[in-house]
C-alpha cells in the first residue's frame, strides 16, 4: 500500500460526544471531514480509520449497531468522491489491558500486517494526545493533531511529555491540504 494515512474517528471526522456515538443519527461529520478524506483519496493517499470503540465493551452497543454506524460515515465519505480503506478499532475499556487500545501501537501494528503499510511513509491524524502517541509508537513518519474534539486538551497534554506533533491543524481538511503539500507519495 502506498502512503497511508491514517485516522481517528471520533473528534476528527465526526463530532464527539461525551456520551458516546451510540446510533447512526447521533453520528454527525464535522465540516468539512468528509470532503478532506476525499481530496486525500483524490490526491492518491490511503485512509484508514483508527479508533477505539469501548462502547462495545461497555455494551452500550452491539457490533451491528458499530457497523450501521461505520456504514454511514464510508457512505458520507463516498458521497463526496473519497474513500475509506479500511477500519480497524478496538472494542476494549480503559481497564482491559489489550495491546489494541491506544496508546499502544495495535491497530496501527494490525493495518500494517494486513496491507504490508511503509510506517515510515504514513501519518496518524487525530485530536487527542493518545493518537499521537500511538502513531509514534508504531513508527508512523509524520502526526498531526487537529484542534477538533479534544485536540486543544491534547496540545497541553503532548507538550508537559515533551511530544510535539509535526503539524497542528484546525480540523481535518486543513490537516489534508498540509499533508498533501508536505508528503512526497
Amino acid at each position: 500500500m502506498e502512503y497511508t494515512v491514517f485516522l481517528d474517528r471520533d473528534g476528527v471526522i465526526n463530532k464527539d460526544s461525551s456520551e458516546y456515538i451510540k446510533s447512526p443519527s447521533e453520528f454527525e461529520f464535522i465540516p468539512n471531514s468528509a470532503q478532506a478524506i476525499a481530496l486525500l483519496t483524490k490526491k492518491g493517499f490511503h485512509v484508514i480509520v483508527i479508533t477505539n470503540q469501548s462502547l462495545i465493551g461497555r455494551k452500550m452497543v452491539t457490533m451491528e449497531t458499530l457497523d450501521c454506524i461505520f456504514k454511514k460515515m464510508i457512505e458520507g465519505v463516498k458521497k463526496q468522491g473519497g474513500h475509506i480503506n479500511d477500519i480497524f478499532f478496538c472494542p476494549h475499556t480503559p481497564t482491559d489491558d489489550c495491546s489494541c487500545r491506544k496508546p499502544k501501537p495495535g491497530l496501527i501494528n494490525d493495518a500494517q500486517k494486513k496491507y504490508q503499510i511503509a510506517l515510515d511513509r504514513s501519518c496518524m491524524v487525530g485530536d487527542s494526545a493518545k493518537d499521537i502517541e500511538c502513531a509514534l509508537t508504531a513508527g508512523c513518519k509524520t502526526t498531526v493533531l487537529v484542534k477538533t474534539g479534544n485536540g486543544i486538551k491534547a496540545e497541553q497534554a503532548l507538550s508537559k511529555k515533551g511530544i510535539a506533533p509535526d503539524y497542528i491543524a484546525s480540523d481535518l481538511y486543513e490537516a489534508a491540504l498540509w499533508i498533501i503539500r508536505n508528503v512526497n507519495l
